[in-house]
């Protein structure tokens, strides 16, 4: 190649960028139901071929999900699998009808020439070599699987032609995440994204800080496959239908007097030892706190940590049904979607069960035990709490005074995780809009980070 033409010189530009490595194809169908924002992150991710769609909750992911379906379904005339989180497939058979998209729930390890959806625990029936797409909805609760199941779901996307991962904004700092996701998509493995771009203090490895120099490398590599976006306006649009409506978090803290020492200090739970004999002391106070607080005339969901709080929670509080871990999945499943349609009015569960992908705009009272995780906090919240809910919301927050630190933890993560929040799409906009830095021709096009 000589670069004295200038047409080459220009195809050698796009070669170099960054950005490029699409293997995808133009959209063969857009349909009218997908908002402005939509439509571009569809358009992006099927030029791409293998990309991350990190969507705030409530920003549409599943209709995303399926037109980007449809569409590789129609251009190669073979089959898709849906993959998502317990109960979630359903509710992508549901969405489909509602579109006019046919989706085939192929629990029962059939599958169609089409739109197939199944359990992410349901995988190992199928043969990667018969789908050429694969979307991970919820991609998130991978790092939440054990590491067989990580890496199973990595190695069944690697023999596939076209990825899509969908889940809400990830946390910038859960660097495990990111790795996954990124693994999954075949662009770089955790190890080799924390080598190029982190550095870790020597003390643990489980410590990494991005890396000075690095910094604007990783956010260009980011948006090389994933699109980042909380709001609408984040793109350039208007927010329209999509504004939250207003969040109440209410603390209450629950004196202890067995937990004082007679002279009115109290022992803070530090280790998790402490924590769990803290929160088994204190069982049977937290629980009737909170059946004193659940409403009585309208829906709520009451989330907790251990069995004992969740068969306490269902016995005193009235119309409650409790989704356990040793209910069967088809069990799960039903009493999940029976608490969306409003069939059961209180619903007692674990953040692991059904913290993940579930659409419960219909209820906006949330209790909650604290804990030191601050995304299981946030995914208790946002099941509720979410674009499309029409009601104010009220999280209630249940702690006693050996719990404040526990609590004062949770809290301070989640100001910290909105700061970050903010800086991921501040970092990724520059790269995530290509500017006008060369133009040939009136045509914008972009400069290779190494000019």
């Amino acid at each position: 190649m000589t670069l004295d033409n200038g047409d080459d010189y220009y195809a050698f530009l796009a070669k170099k960028s960054q950005v490029g490595g699409a293997v995808g194809f133009d959209p063969l169908w857009m349909p009218d139901f997908l908002f402005d924002f939509q439509s571009v992150l569809v358009e992006w991710a099927l030029k791409k071929g293998r990309a991350a769609i990190f969507a705030d909750c409530g920003l549409g992911k599943t209709p995303m999900a399926l037109v980007w379906a449809e569409n590789v379904v129609r251009k190669t005339n073979r089959s898709v699998l849906i993959l998502a989180p317990l109960a979630v497939a359903q509710q992508f058979v549901r969405e489909g009808e509602k579109f006019g998209i046919e989706v085939y729930n192929a629990r029962g390890g059939k599958i169609v020439k089409g739109i197939n959806v199944v359990n992410y625990q349901r995988m190992h029936y199928f043969d990667p070599d018969d789908f050429v797409g694969v979307c991970c909805d919820e991609s998130g609760v991978l790092k939440h699987f054990d590491s067989k199941m990580r890496v199973n779901v990595t190695a069944f996307l690697s023999k596939i032609k076209y990825r899509l991962l969908g889940t809400a904004t990830p946390a910038p700092n859960d660097f495990m995440e990111l790795g996954t996701s990124s693994e999954a998509l075949g662009e770089m493995s955790r190890n080799q994204m924390l080598g190029m771009f982190f550095s870790h203090s020597g003390e643990s490895t489980h410590q990494w800080k991005l890396k000075g120099h690095a910094r604007k490398a990783y956010w260009r590599w980011m948006a090389r496959w994933a699109r980042a976006i909380r709001k609408p306006s984040d793109f350039g649009f208007g927010d329209g239908d999509f504004v939250l409506p207003p969040l109440a978090v209410v603390e209450h803290m629950l004196s202890d007097e067995m937990g004082g020492n007679g002279r009115g200090f109290f022992r803070f739970a530090n280790t998790r030892s402490e924590q769990l004999a803290e929160k088994r002391r204190t069982l049977n106070q937290r629980c009737e706190k909170v059946a004193e607080l659940v409403p009585d005339d309208r829906p709520a969901v009451v989330w907790c940590h251990y069995n004992t709080e969740a068969d306490l929670l269902e016995r005193i509080i009235p119309d409650a049904v409790q989704v356990a871990g040793s209910h069967s999945d088809e069990l799960k499943e039903e009493r999940l979607l029976a608490f969306a349609d409003g069939q059961i009015r209180v619903m007692v569960t674990k953040p692991r069960i059904a913290g993940w992908g579930m659409n419960w705009q219909h209820c906006a009272d949330v209790f909650c035990f604290p804990s030191y995780s601050f995304e299981e906090y946030y995914q208790q919240v946002r099941r509720c709490w979410r674009y499309g809910q029409k009601n104010p919301v009220v999280v209630r927050l249940v702690a006693t005074e050996g719990e404040r630190r526990i609590l004062g933890s949770m809290l301070r993560k989640e100001k910290q995780a909105t700061q970050m929040f903010e800086g991921i799409l501040r970092e990724m906009h520059e790269y995530q809009v290509v500017k006008p830095m060369i133009r040939k021709e009136g045509v914008a096009m972009e400069v290779p980070i190494w000019l």
